[in-house]
């Protein structure tokens, strides 16, 4: 598996996006509803939340693409050189250097602005503080443009980048361009790399993978490289320089012996002698490539004679090798022998190494040591002796089968020669008779497996093993031969059927005792008792089940309504009780007759309190009343007097008249608080407490109002002069 997987780096929004995603997600996720009449510490509070939510979001915006992107001092060598040649070390850490600048000056002006915050005496203040802080990290965003566009297209070119793996067992190729590089690795791998009759096809690294010896290998194709001074050489060919110089591998020199790809001879061993640095420490293969249109052996003496003095100035790492991508002729023995130098200078490496110390520290070889001068041959048995001697006495070739089925294709001198398995066999042999076959050769002389069956009745114990092979008949002088096979099968049916009839007459008992408690009840009771644990079972369920306790504490029906029997909805009507009571088996006759008996007591008690204070109320209103209202100045008529006794015996009668949900209003200190301002209190927690009833909004809901728009409620508005279609 690649160490390094540039694919998840997460795309990098350009400056305007950014800002969009931060104001956007802070309107989304923060409360939207303030009002000056709050207290000021809440104000101050909703406002520091939206800085503080503001910064937090960009922070982790930029910690996370600072994360992402590797740092090419932690990276490995390869690929810290790959990317200064691709994208230039300097931009690359400035760029990333920059995001790491203003997300430091995000947090600086979010602490900065919190603190000013805190000390805001108004909403007006504490918006524009809000503002100037949103505004200013806005701004220190888009200063960012070009370092965020930089980078994402940064993110882009890793992303396709190949997964490779600096560590792992690789085969390198490199050469001028168009010598036949791509050519082969399409042949020894999966990959299916581009290759075209020109020059520089192959313009990035390309990986494939193949299989030897049950170990995947990872086979890098390079661009071509041209000979020339290293600080001349474009990006394309330090791709392959980096991957020279830094990578473990073998390496495959091709050179194109049939100068078809446009570079002579000469030219191409120029070039290896100037790489020839890079190949130090590694296992090096020349590979002659195109020997199909330029064949080895009728090559010019000179060339060859100019190559193989290259592959020995290089030393003994260096190994030559011919092939053709056309013909396939030795890409085979290519691949082989390159990944056979790499496997062994591998094992070298790690035998000279430190660790192998560690490693034979660790065992221990034990030599055994002679106890005495006795001298012990091997025993053979007699038996075995004879069985390897052949009738002149002299001693033959025997092979051995133990542990091994007998194919068709064995003589049967072999079956014969095969050595005893069991003691009997070894009795048998000494005495002279025939070997037993096993079951395995008369398996294979009888069609083999699946088709031969063992016969088990070799292994019946019977009186007289004549017996053994008799075929057993069905029917016998008339009767049925099975029936007689058990004889004390009627003994054991009678035992079966006595522990049936005691199975049976135990759980009776235990059914019986289970149903003691119901005996007293009669068919309706008992179907009634059966109803209510049927409810009680659902009732259970259907608080235990999940998301049950979420709900409301009153049910909707019910909520905002007046219960009372003038309401058909409600449930306090006598017949809904009746049903409802009998459904879980209770009588309600007795108490809906109660409930009947004071209804019809009620309105001749108010009927008589209402004369009463009728009476008493005509008494009040005497001569002393009149005398009353002329003393006060404000003499009032007979007329008036009656409208106002009129009103005020209404007023009584509505009082009384109200149903009893319809409380009447009461006097703070008769509900226990001291004054109407401590009323009030009590009224705006009862109503707080009532919002989880009624689903009433907080200052945490999202909501819009309706504005006036702008171009219709702006300007001068003078008579006449103001018109809207």
């Amino acid at each position: 598996m690649p160490v390094y997987n540039f694919k998840k780096m997460a795309p990098v929004p350009s400056a305007h996006d950014l800002v969009d995603i931060v104001l956007t997600r802070t309107q989304r996720r923060t409360p939207t509803v303030v009002h000056p009449g709050y207290k000021i510490t809440r104000i101050r509070n909703f406002y520091m939340r939206k800085i503080k939510f503001t910064q937090q979001t960009i922070s982790d915006r930029l910690t996370t693409m600072l994360a992402d992107f590797p740092r090419l001092s932690d990276i490995h060598p390869f690929y810290s050189d790959l990317c200064n040649t691709l994208y230039d070390r300097d931009h690359y850490k400035l760029a990333l250097g920059q995001i790491n600048t203003a997300k430091q000056l995000v947090d600086s002006v979010a602490r900065d602005m919190i603190r000013m915050v805190k000390y805001g005496d108004s909403l007006y203040r504490c918006k524009c503080l809000k503002r100037a802080a949103l505004g200013r990290m806005c701004t220190i965003l888009k200063r960012q443009k070009a370092s965020l566009s930089y980078l994402e297209e940064v993110r882009k070119h890793m992303s396709r980048l190949p997964a490779l793996d600096p560590n792992t067992r690789t085969l390198l190729m490199c050469g001028l361009p168009n010598v036949g590089k791509s050519s082969f690795m399409n042949k020894i791998t999966r990959a299916n790399v581009d290759v075209q009759p020109y020059a520089f096809t192959t313009k990035s690294l390309f990986v494939g993978h193949t299989d030897y010896k049950y170990l995947r290998w990872q086979v890098i194709d390079t661009p071509g490289i041209l000979d020339h001074p290293l600080e001349q050489r474009n990006t394309i060919e330090m791709q392959a320089i980096t991957a020279l110089a830094h990578l473990t591998c073998s390496v495959l020199y091709f050179m194109d012996i049939s100068e078809q790809c446009g570079f002579t001879i000469e030219q191409q061993c120029n070039l290896f002698r100037s790489i020839q640095p890079l190949f130090a420490n590694k296992q090096l293969v020349v590979v002659i490539n195109k020997i199909d249109a330029q064949p080895w052996d009728t090559l010019d003496a000179n060339y060859r004679t100019m190559i193989e003095d290259l592959i020995k100035e290089s030393g003994s790492n260096t190994s030559m090798l011919h092939m053709s991508n056309v013909s396939e002729e030795g890409v085979s023995q290519v691949k082989n022998h390159a990944c056979d130098k790499l496997l062994a200078a591998r094992v070298d490496s790690r035998v000279s190494g430190n660790k192998v110390d560690s490693v034979m520290n660790r065992l221990q070889v034990v030599y055994p040591t002679a106890r005495d001068g006795v001298t012990r041959e091997a025993y053979i048995p007699e038996s075995v002796a004879r069985e390897r001697r052949d009738a002149d006495g002299k001693e033959k070739k025997t092979k051995s089968r133990v542990g091994y089925a007998p194919t068709v294709n064995d003589s049967e001198d072999e079956a014969d020669e095969t050595p005893p398995e069991s003691e009997d066999e070894a009795m048998d042999a000494s005495g002279g008779a025939a070997r037993k076959k096993t079951a395995r050769e008369l398996m294979w002389e009888n069609g083999g497996p699946g088709v031969w069956a063992p016969d088990y009745r070799e292994q019946y114990d019977l009186e007289d093993p004549e017996w053994r092979f008799d075929a057993i008949p069905q029917i016998l002088d008339g009767k049925n031969i099975a029936d007689y096979v058990d004889p004390d099968i009627d003994a054991k049916l009678q035992l079966l059927e006595e522990e049936e009839e005691q199975l049976a007459k135990e759980y009776e008992a235990a059914d019986m005792e289970r149903m003691e408690d119901d005996d007293s009840l009669d068919e309706m009771e008992k179907a009634q008792v059966a109803e209510i644990r049927d409810r009680v079972k659902i009732t259970r369920a259907y608080k235990e089940r999940p998301g049950g306790r979420n709900r409301p504490a009153m049910p909707r029906e019910i909520r905002g309504r007046v219960k009372d029997c003038h309401d058909d909805g409600a449930k306090l009507k006598a017949s809904a009780i009746e049903k409802r009571m009998s459904k879980v088996g209770v009588d309600a006759s007795q108490m809906l007759e109660r409930g009947r008996q004071r209804e019809r007591d009620a309105p001749r008690e108010k009927r008589r309190r209402a004369r009463d204070e009728k009476d008493a109320d005509m008494e009040d209103a005497g001569p002393a009343g009149a005398d009353e209202d002329m003393e006060d100045g404000r003499g009032k008529s007979k007329g008036a007097i009656k409208r106002q006794r009129k009103e005020r015996e209404q007023s009584v009668r509505r009082e009384k008249s109200q149903a009893r949900s319809h409380s009447r209003p009461r006097e703070p200190s008769e509900m226990g608080l001291k004054d109407e301002d401590m009323a009030k209190v009590a009224k705006k927690v009862e109503k707080q407490g009532q919002a989880r009833w009624f689903g009433a909004g907080g200052e945490g809901d999202h909501t819009k109002s309706v504005h006036l728009v702008k171009w219709m409620n702006t300007g001068k508005k003078r008579n006449g002069t103001h018109y809207c279609r």
